[in-house]
């Protein structure tokens, strides 16, 4: 009878034994799901997710195109939207980068006075008020004050050339000033070794 007893006492402590056993491990799933959640888990299916991943390695093709999808629709300038206002689809066009053109400074200089000659083959005589620009840099000037003497010799014979018909029209005064330029610049280029003087300007004109 004892021994019946006790092998009842051993069969209800076994039972209790696998009660408490479940209970544990529901209580460390508990905690484990707990501390999931807390850790910043979302609620995501596992399963889904393991969709997702067979679906992206059976279509990979599908992420590019979402990919271009999600590129067509980034935003544009206003000036590239169509009638409908929507953003035009493929490569953007880039504006080209254009210098800008360098500027260089222009120097002036006018001969004090004037200079006045017979014309050839005529009676008549110029009288005329010169200056001369460059865009070099000062000592061009520098060197056209220095042998003003030598310049105005110069710019008396080459007057002297010209007939009072050459000189009458605009073309005539452009070729005047061309030779004038060209006779200036040989008398530095000898003198100086450098030339230098762009051009020829008229601040009176005379023919008389």
């Amino acid at each position: 009878m004892a021994e019946e007893n006790k092998n009842n006492e051993d069969k209800k402590g076994g039972i209790v034994k696998y009660i408490l056993f479940g209970f544990g491990g529901l209580a460390l799933l508990g905690v484990g799901l707990g501390i999931g959640m807390f850790m910043g888990g979302d609620d995501t299916d596992p399963s889904s997710e393991i969709s997702q991943i067979i679906e992206k390695k059976d279509n990979p093709e599908k992420e590019e195109d979402e990919i271009e999808n999600d590129l067509a629709v980034e935003d544009c300038a206003d000036d590239e939207k169509d009638e409908e206002g929507n953003c035009p689809v493929g490569p953007k066009k880039i504006p080209k980068l254009v210098p800008e053109e360098e500027i260089f400074a222009t120097t002036y200089y006018e001969f004090p006075g004037n200079f006045t000659t017979n014309l050839k083959d005529s009676k008549k005589f110029l009288q005329i008020s010169l200056g001369v620009s460059t865009q070099y840099d000062e000592q061009v000037m520098v060197n056209v004050e220095s042998h003003q003497l030598a310049l105005r010799s110069e710019i008396l014979g080459t007057m002297s050339d010209f007939t009072a018909e050459a000189i009458s029209s605009r073309e005539g005064k452009a070729e005047l000033a061309e030779s004038l330029k060209n006779g200036i610049n040989k008398i530095l280029e000898d003198v100086e070794g450098f030339g230098g003087v762009e051009n020829v300007h008229f601040t009176s004109f005379v023919l008389q």
